[in-house]
């Protein structure tokens, strides 16, 4: 593989982790605007407002931004093996620091 073919993977990649972080600041914007509108209509009593009024949205969006998660960074890609080497490393670390403070 050249250095041509590995910039358009990097490039790809970062345009897919750009995508997925753009459907969620949409998400996040829209649901607040949904819930917000649903609250002002009730005169800010959320009792009011039927359970499925809600949620259905953020529920059904959500589930559909959880499959774009898993696309874009794998099943691991949140804790996957460069997170369990950092933590490993943290603890380490801490335990280090715990042990230089009673010698």
């Amino acid at each position: 593989m050249n250095n041509s073919d590995k910039l358009q993977r990097a490039k790809k990649r970062v345009e897919q982790i750009k995508g997925f972080y753009v459907h969620l600041a949409v998400y996040l914007v829209i649901n607040l605007m949904i819930v917000g509108s649903l609250l002002v209509q009730t005169g800010w009593q959320p009792q009011k407002v039927s359970l499925w009024a809600f949620f259905s949205t953020p529920l059904f969006w959500g589930i559909g931004l959880a499959f774009h998660a898993i696309h874009v960074f794998g099943i691991n890609g949140i804790f996957g093996r460069q997170w369990e080497e950092r933590q490993l490393r943290k603890f380490m670390e801490e335990d280090q620091r715990e042990a230089d403070k009673y010698k």
